[in-house]
Order: structure tokens, then sequence, then C-alpha cells
């Protein structure tokens, strides 16, 4: 039998629907608080968001070339692009994973490793200023050669950021944040797995060329079927619901 952990009903998602622990199907792994690095996050992110310095971490590591030859794409700068991540989604991506992390539970909460959760959910998406603009900005749905490119952002900004003194459990979290599958030897820790759940919330909830911003309610009902394929655990998700659960109820007071 399974243990109930929230009721989706409170959100008006789900009325009759309330998360079982079982659904996870043992797919996902707990693993041990990482230790903390030397990266201070609040004087580095602008320094590293800096054209020479970018070229600098091209220079250094010739896998960023090899990814991109191999793709057939030219090594273009979008810097424009990148501040705006790092200024909007990457910031939201950061506020929602420290809010999922708050509201875990206390076991879980003491595995979180706050520093590094910070750092990864700002750098996460650093390899996509070198993923072409066309395809960054396309206002239509992307074809399965250019959704293989945009999927190289991870393997890029592991490669950019690997010899900018980032300890290697913050490269991990930056380089697994979407879970390559394919990599039996790699477990999401509950580290990742916030990471991962924080940025699928927040790129629903923002508006893309793409499409428009889906309401809290519609993004936990997309994230909500991943909990039942096992891809999310429900206890994270359970988290998240509470986080914007608090959030929507600050919103209907201040509007009172």
């Amino acid at each position: 039998m399974g243990i109930e952990i929230f009721n989706l009903g409170r959100l008006g998602v789900f009325p009759n629907v309330s998360l079982k622990l079982n659904n996870s199907k043992g797919r996902i792994y707990f693993g041990q608080a990482m230790p903390q690095d030397v990266f201070e996050s609040s004087s580095n992110f602008d320094k590293l968001c800096n054209e020479k310095e970018i070229n600098n971490m091209i220079a250094q590591n010739p896998e960023v070339l090899k990814i991109l030859s191999e793709y057939k794409i030219q090594p273009k700068l979008n810097i424009n692009e990148l501040r705006e991540l790092m200024n909007n989604h990457c910031k939201d991506t950061r506020e929602t994973a420290l809010e999922i992390a708050d509201n875990l539970l206390p076991a879980l909460k003491q595995k979180v490793n706050v520093k590094n959760l910070k750092d990864a959910a700002m750098l996460h998406d650093f390899g996509k200023v070198l993923i072409p603009s066309e395809i960054l900005n396309k206002p239509s749905s992307l074809t399965p050669d250019e959704l293989k490119i945009m999927n190289l952002h991870s393997e890029l900004s592991y490669a950019l950021l690997k010899n900018c003194g980032i300890n290697d459990d913050v490269l991990n979290l930056i380089r697994h944040h979407h879970f390559n599958k394919t990599d039996n030897n790699y477990y999401p820790d509950v580290n990742l797995q916030i990471l991962n759940l924080a940025d699928k919330y927040c790129a629903l909830t923002e508006k893309r060329v793409y499409k428009d911003k889906y309401s809290p309610q519609k993004a936990l009902t997309i994230l909500y079927s991943e909990v039942q394929s096992g891809n999310v655990h429900p206890l994270i998700f359970n988290a998240l619901v509470k986080a914007v659960s608090e959030k929507e109820n600050i919103k209907s007071i201040k509007k009172c």
C-alpha cells in the first residue's frame, strides 16, 4: 500500500488524486550530500558571461570544438541570449530549486547541498551560448536534428565550465540535469532530481518564443504524468506542489 503524501486537489489539480510513494517504481536513487566547493556564485557569474572568458574556456578544452564540429555548428557566441537566460530562467530555476529543497521531508533535506544546487541552477544552461540563435529562438517546434543540437547544451555547459574552478559535483549536476538515461552508471541523487524538476517547472511556466507561459496548475498537471511514469520521485514532486501552493496562497492574500 502506498503512503499518501499530498492531495493535489488543494491546488485544483487532480481533485480526487493523491500521490503514492510506490509510484516511483524503484527507479530513483538518493545519494549522499555533496561537499562544498570554492566557487563563489555571487562574484563569478557575471565574470563567466564575458566573451573573452568564454573564448578562453573554448581554448582550454578542445572537446568543445570537437562537439561543435561533429554537428557542423559554427563557434559563434550568443552572449546576449546567455545573459538573458542567466538573469531570468536560471535565476527562476535557482529560486524554485531552493523552494523545493525547503519543502522536503527532513530526512531528504539533509541530503541537499544548497551551495552546489544554487551554483548548478545558475549555470545549467551555460552551454546555450554556443547553440545557434536560429534554434534557440525558433518560434515553432524543433526538427529532430535541431533537437539533437539543442540537447548538446548540457554537455557543452560541462565542457566549457570544467576548467573554471567549479567542483566535480556541481559540474555533474550541470552535465546531467536532463538525466541522460543511456548512462546506466549515473544515478540521479536528490540534488539532481531537484534541479531537473525545477528546470522543467520554470520552462513550463515561462513564456517562450514558441509558446505562452502555462499556469502553475497546468505545469503541475504535465509534471505529474512524469511522476506516474517513474521519471520524477513523488516526494520531490510533492515538495514542488507545496512550494507552489504557498506562493499561490500568498498571491491570493495580497489580492484581498
